[in-house]
């Protein structure tokens, strides 16, 4: 049940990260939460190596549950990166649009350095 409320989240800022930034809000919301998913199979992927590797026996006497909580944090920090990113990335886009927005139509003042020496 946390973890449904965890994806729940996950899934609620990622859909409104996209909707500030009139982006695709379901396709990001559903992109946070195989983010969230796939940090978390990555760490266990590396978890299981390092145990293979170095004869731990780690995996073989812990519980699911406490292997599930132990990957918790690095869903949640690839979801907080991506999360990041994004929102980096989408404010200098939003920046840029201004800023053309803002630069359209305004022209170049011809530099008149033969006007102003004339008139002094």
């Amino acid at each position: 049940m946390l973890g449904l409320l965890f994806l729940y989240f996950i899934g609620k800022y990622f859909y409104e990260l996209a909707q500030s930034h009139k982006k695709s809000a379901w396709g990001y919301a559903i992109l946070g939460v195989i983010t969230h998913y796939a940090g978390a199979f990555t760490f266990g992927l590396i978890l299981g190596l390092f145990d293979e590797l170095f004869s731990w026996n780690f995996l073989d006497d812990t519980s699911e549950m406490v292997i599930g909580f132990i990957a918790l944090p690095f869903g949640l920090m690839s979801c907080w990166g991506l999360y990041t990113y994004l929102n980096k990335k989408w404010s200098k886009e939003d920046n840029n649009i201004e800023n053309q927005i803002q630069d359209f139509g305004v022209t170049e003042q011809p530099n008149n350095l033969e006007s102003d020496t004339l008139k002094s």
